[in-house]
């Protein structure tokens, strides 16, 4: 991640979480557990990319 980035997730990232987020809200999540379950589907990924 390059130096002075203020924010932890990448745009691609936010992007993801966000799709995970409201394919979870169709399935009857509240908004704030879809969008728990989107940002930690986001680092379970972003933990096994760097693993390899």
């Amino acid at each position: 991640m390059p130096r002075g980035r203020s924010s932890r997730f990448t745009e691609k990232e936010d992007r993801q979480a966000k799709h995970v987020a409201a394919s979870e809200r169709k399935r009857g999540k509240s908004a704030k557990t879809a969008k728990r379950i989107g940002y930690a589907t986001v680092n379970k990924n972003k933990s096994k990319k760097g693993s390899k």
